[in-house]
């Protein structure tokens, strides 16, 4: 509630709060009156029912006054203290956020034994103890099958990893870099400067190159574009740069499809894609046995 982008409504909610606390309190001591009156003279509203049932104006009983007045200052004492009166932040600066944060440094320092003998291991002895398995296979369930699918075999626009098709390199430590910083891919478009039909030529060639059917007619002038646009990334033999992330063209694995459509769309219009850093979720023991766990999918 502390986050407003107009003060407005920041007095307006405080404004709420506060006005109903001091209403409730007004009611009460506007009661007061009840309180003093002696319950022989209650009020008789003339109400009878079965003719000995009858309706009486009872006064406020006064431990129900003195709880509401309680409720009140509490109320109060807790709009001090937490967060409750717009942009007021209270005077414990707590957030919600802040309290995920403490409870999993808790968690973490609880489960901290577990991966102590992980520490020092290499990646590959850690993908072989079945344990570290069990642990990795949770961790990626968890934090990666959102994406990638819970059998690690990925969809559109999401890698499959479990086929030994890397964009940033397979090894261990590229792993590792890829879960703990993340990676940003990213194929320009080319829709200002390359025509439809010369994008469906290229698409053409690019198909031949993973030995798919193609129009051998066009091969020659798909070749022409691909050497003027796509060698920089993809490289003259069409096999890619695992240092900026360009995919192989020539091992028949496609992250989108590969139909000429869709490989006409990726180059016209471009692709952005972006695996999220995993170093704010995760520890570094955490990350040291997911990557194990991903490591092993494709080095059984």
């Amino acid at each position: 509630m502390s986050d407003f982008v107009s003060s407005f409504w920041s007095y307006y909610i405080a404004a709420i709060a506060l006005g109903g606390i001091a209403w409730c309190v007004y009611l009460l001591f506007s009661q007061r009156a009840w309180l003093k009156r002696d319950v022989k003279q209650v009020e008789n509203t003339g109400h009878v029912w079965d003719g000995d049932l009858t309706e009486l104006n009872n006064p406020v009983p006064r431990w129900w006054t003195v709880m509401y007045l309680g409720l009140c200052i509490f109320a109060l004492g807790y709009l001090v203290l937490y967060p409750g009166l717009g942009s007021w932040k209270g005077t414990l600066g707590f957030t919600a956020g802040k309290q995920v944060l403490q409870e999993q440094e808790a968690f973490n320092a609880r489960i901290q034994p577990v991966y102590e003998r992980f520490r020092d291991m290499p990646i590959e002895d850690i993908a072989g103890d079945e344990q570290a398995r069990n642990i990795g296979q949770r961790l990626f369930l968890n934090n990666c099958a959102q994406c990638h699918g819970s059998d690690a075999k990925g969809g559109r626009g999401f890698p499959n990893l479990t086929d030994g098709d890397w964009l940033y390199g397979g090894a261990p430590e590229q792993i590792l870099h890829t879960i703990t910083e993340g990676r940003h891919g990213v194929m320009p478009a080319w829709k200002a400067m390359v025509k439809p039909e010369e994008a469906s030529a290229i698409a053409q060639y690019v198909r031949s190159l993973s030995g798919l059917a193609h129009d051998p007619l066009r091969i020659n002038a798909g070749k022409r574009g691909f050497e003027t646009y796509c060698v920089a990334c993809h490289g003259i033999d069409g096999k890619g740069n695992q240092a900026l992330g360009a995919p192989n063209l020539t091992d028949d694995v496609w992250l989108y499809g590969s139909s000429e459509a869709t490989i006409v769309e990726t180059i016209l219009n471009g692709r952005d894609n972006q695996m999220p850093a995993q170093k704010q979720n995760l520890t570094p023991e955490q990350i040291r046995l997911l990557a194990a766990w991903v490591w092993g999918l494709s080095n059984r």
